[in-house]
Formats: C-alpha cells, structure tokens, sequence
C-alpha cells in the first residue's frame, strides 16, 4: 500500500577517498562539472546544470551501455512510476559514456522511459571522481542485478559482436555512481561505485530524494523502506 514519502535529506554531501560521505557546501566539483554539456538522444548539447538548475534531480551514472550490470539495474529504474516522480517533483536521469547514438537503443532494450543523456569524454565522471576498475570490493553485491558474472559478461559481449559495429559503448572500465542534486548548487547525496556491483538500491536513493519507493518483485504492490 502507498504511504507517505520520507522527508528528503537536508544536509550537503561531498566527496570523500572510497565514496563516502561528508558535508560540503557549494563542493567545487559540481561547479565546474556544472559548466559540462551533456548530449541528448537527438545528439544536442545541454549544460549539466540544466538537468538539476530548477528542479531536485535523482542522477544515475552507469558504467557502459553494453554492461549487464547496467542494463538489469535501468531495467529497475525504468519502474519507477512518474507519478511518483511528477508527485515529488524529482527528475530521474540516467547519464552514460558512450556516443549519443547508443541512447535510443539502450531505453529501448530496458524499457527506460526517463531521461537519458551521455557524457562522452567522461569529462563529468573525472571532476566527480568517478573511479576506473574493479577494486578488491569482492562483497558488494547491487539488489538489483539478477545475472551472475559469466553469464552476464557473455550476453554483453554477443550484444557487441552482434551490433551494427563491435563497440562496447563506453569505456569498460570506467565505474558509475548516484546523485541528487538541486536545485541550484546542492549535493544532498553522493555515491560513487567501487565496482560494477556496488549500485546504490533504487528505493534508498528514492526514499532519500522524497520520492515514494517501489517493490521490485514484479507485483504492483508499493512498499515503504
């Protein structure tokens, strides 16, 4: 059953060595990554800042296109209702590496309905600090991601032979991280991903945006966390 959205966390968040947390006010980081331009499905530019400027933004970096880990968590993502956004007057933005022509196709495979843009020179994931490799982070383990390692590996790789053109989408050892932001110049959360599986779950980052939580067992039932 719904109930009401937890209160949104109040205090700035920065970043720290390993992803942690800490206050920071105005952090010097989203200031010049606020000056980046993004690029849309239909390959126009848009300021970073634009995305989050006006309006409290849930920002999802992912790793690469053709990674499985990815992909099983925007499939996740793409259950959010917008309504539930809409209610809370959050934004939902997943941002990727790879050419913006990669888009369309990826919202497709997923059934992501939201916002998607790519940040191809990675120019935003380097001024956040955004990690390249695996690490020794053996225990993590994302909710969300449902395929183990070698299966996963093996689907991301026939997507690529099978593409119109062997490209993995991204550089494939750059890792990702989770963003609210806004509006204006605030970080209330920050988490930058160890590895491929240390994915922030959906409904902690939702509930911390003030965004209602979903159940994703694939029954319409909401749940509160």
């Amino acid at each position: 059953m719904e109930g009401p959205p937890s209160p949104p966390v109040r205090q700035q968040v920065g970043r720290t060595r390993g992803g942690e947390q800490r206050p920071e006010q105005e952090p010097g980081e989203l200031r010049e990554a606020a000056r980046c331009l993004v690029l849309d499905a239909d390959g126009r530019s848009v300021p970073f800042k634009a995305l989050y400027g006006e309006q409290k933004a849930i920002v999802v970096f992912v790793r690469n296109f053709l990674c499985y880990t990815c992909k099983e968590y925007v499939e996740d993502l793409a259950k959010v209702p917008r309504a539930f956004l809409q209610e809370a007057n959050v934004r939902l933005i997943v941002i990727g590496q790879s050419s913006y022509h990669h888009i369309k196709p990826f919202c497709n495979l997923t059934g992501y309905m939201h916002e998607m843009y790519v940040d191809p020179q990675r120019e935003i994931y380097k001024i956040l600090g955004m990690k390249r490799g695996e690490g020794n982070y053996i225990s993590v383990r994302s909710p969300h991601v449902k395929s183990n390692m070698l299966l996963g590996s093996i689907r991301s790789i026939w997507r690529a032979m099978t593409g119109p053109a062997f490209d993995f989408q991204g550089d494939p050892a750059q890792q990702g991280g989770a963003l609210i932001l806004g509006p204006g110049n605030k970080v209330h959360f920050l988490h930058l991903d160890k590895n491929r599986l240390d994915h922030v779950p959906i409904n902690r980052v939702l509930q911390l945006a003030g965004v209602k939580t979903v159940n994703f067992t694939n029954s319409p039932e909401i749940i509160d966390i």
